[in-house]
């Protein structure tokens, strides 16, 4: 068992981003273009199959993963943003991706904001976007989507219409028309780019939305078979309050749920996104783009994101299976989000900077990690840093988030599972040949999450909003939610939307590291 001073990740990260690519190659010229020129070219020479990765790649076993019923030959997926009209899924699944997600999609067409609304900062490795949702509409994409010839697994994002007044009706429409195409659904309510669009986060806008998202799934899908879970992509920018919320949704809980057998309320959403886009612009910014309005996406949402997600697998309490997305670069930085309850991981404005080869680099690098800590599936790494014995308790608005620790944590089948007992800290450390200062390479640059004005954005499209930003120095909701981030401690592992029973993994003390469960 190695120590943390000798991580995989460090060793491996000079070999494995050397020698030079063709991307990298490409990028000093790719960088003097439009963002959205180099889209276009870029859709246009996915096209073509030149990228595609050689079939007789096979990902690692230990990166097997399965969430939803649904096998995952590996965790690490495209965020949606990139692929807006589904137009290259076969191409990026082709290139290694375990997973794409495609959209936002609206049900009408709509051309988005006003150009420019896309925006490099080259000094911060990261983006900003204010797209707007642009998309050719939901009809145009359930063409493309029926017609696929790469077998994997596709999801679709969704979004309403900018002029619509009500929002679960756009909803509706879309997971009416697109979910029999869709190997999972995520509602987006978290692009600050469209009014209001974020204020459907709030606990009574979002119970309404989801169960009338639910409602349409019960009609498209009377029998059940077949049917794709519901995500939601929440913002980096809200509240411990609205956290608590959004977590009561999701497991149904204080009267949100539908009533199942023995009494128990059924969850009314299968998973989580987090996180989208931020409004906030930190100090730290170099770029002289950092002014720009809209949703930012890149290197320094990482640590915003992943204390919202540590926040929300304490909250589900590791019943509800949750994707990590924000910042995400390294194959240290998924296996962060794995043990802060991530089930997968997504990526978005690193591809932008290192192009195709950051998948392969991500996934070996994720591998050596897990072997490194003594685990031989993913699945038992998953909320590894996340104590789940001292419970935060999605409560009602203005009750404590954590619970005494009095009883055992319930599970989903309504049982109690045992108390796990105290592990340590991940043994990675941080390496800073993760994070070159200067990107590699171009990829196309579609939108990156977004964030709003008066909420904050989450994390399912990489749409920037309207042009509303906020500094660090102004009020942010988000600051609340950075107490809970604390590593340490064992969690009950939960690979599908039921937390497992008896799942409390084993440590060896003193040894700097975690041993899987037996």
């Amino acid at each position: 068992m190695s120590s943390p001073k000798s991580s995989p990740i460090a060793s491996s990260n000079a070999s494995s981003k050397a020698p030079p690519t063709w991307y990298s190659r490409l990028w000093p010229l790719v960088r003097r273009l439009d963002p959205e020129t180099v889209h276009r070219l870029t859709f246009a020479a996915l096209s073509t199959g030149l990228f595609a990765r050689a079939p007789a790649r096979m990902d690692d076993p230990i990166l097997e993963t399965t969430v939803w019923g649904r096998a995952f030959p590996n965790p690490v997926g495209l965020a949606a943003g990139l692929d807006k009209d589904a137009r290259a899924f076969d191409t990026f699944l082709g290139l290694g991706f375990g997973f794409v997600e495609v959209g936002t999609v609206t049900p009408r067409p709509q051309p988005g904001n006003p150009r420019p609304r896309l925006f490099r900062l080259l000094e911060d490795r990261a983006i900003i976007n204010r797209m707007g949702f642009n998309n050719a509409g939901m009809d145009a994409m359930a063409v493309r989507l029926r017609s696929r010839k790469v077998p994997g697994l596709v999801g679709v994002n969704l979004g309403k219409n900018k002029e619509t007044e009500d929002a679960a009706a756009d909803y509706e429409k879309a997971i009416l028309r697109l979910a029999a195409f869709a190997d999972y659904l995520v509602m987006n309510v978290s692009s600050p780019n469209t009014p209001g669009l974020r204020a459907l986060q709030g606990r009574e806008s979002l119970v309404t939305l989801v169960r009338r998202a639910r409602e349409a799934l019960d009609r498209a899908f009377p029998a059940g078979a077949g049917r794709p879970p519901l995500l939601l992509k929440i913002a980096p920018d809200l509240t411990d309050e609205d956290l608590r919320d959004i977590a009561a949704v999701a497991l149904g809980e204080d009267g949100t749920g539908v009533p199942g057998s023995g009494g128990s309320a059924t969850p009314l959403l299968d998973g989580l996104i987090c996180t989208n886009t931020t409004i906030e612009r930190p100090a730290s910014l170099k770029s002289p783009q950092a002014s720009q309005g809209g949703g930012l996406s890149g290197e320094p949402l990482k640590e915003r994101s992943l204390e919202v997600l540590r926040t929300m697998y304490r909250l589900t309490r590791g019943r509800v299976p949750l994707v990590g997305v924000g910042g995400i670069s390294s194959g240290e930085d998924a296996y962060r989000r794995i043990r802060a309850g991530a089930s997968l991981i997504q990526v978005y404005s690193a591809l932008i900077y290192e192009g195709p080869p950051l998948i392969e680099r991500i996934k070996t690098d994720l591998g050596r990690c897990l072997r490194a800590d003594g685990f031989t599936r993913l699945e038992d790494a998953v909320g590894a840093d996340v104590p789940l014995d001292v419970l935060e308790s999605p409560a009602p608005r203005g009750a404590p988030a954590v619970a005494d620790g009095s009883s055992a944590p319930a599970v989903a089948d309504g049982s109690t599972a045992p108390a796990a007992p105290a592990a340590p800290e991940a043994t990675v450390t941080p390496s800073t040949t993760d994070v070159p200062a200067a990107p590699k390479a171009p990829v196309t640059t579609g939108d990156t999450p977004a964030a709003t004005p008066d909420r904050a954005p989450a994390s399912g499209e990489t749409e920037p909003g309207a042009g509303e930003t906020r500094t660090g120095a102004a009020k942010t909701a988000a600051a609340n939610a950075g107490k809970t981030g604390k590593a340490g401690g064992a969690a009950a592992n939960t690979g599908a939307a039921k937390a497992k029973k008896g799942s409390a993994r084993k440590t060896t003390p003193g040894s700097g590291s975690k041993k899987p469960r037996s």
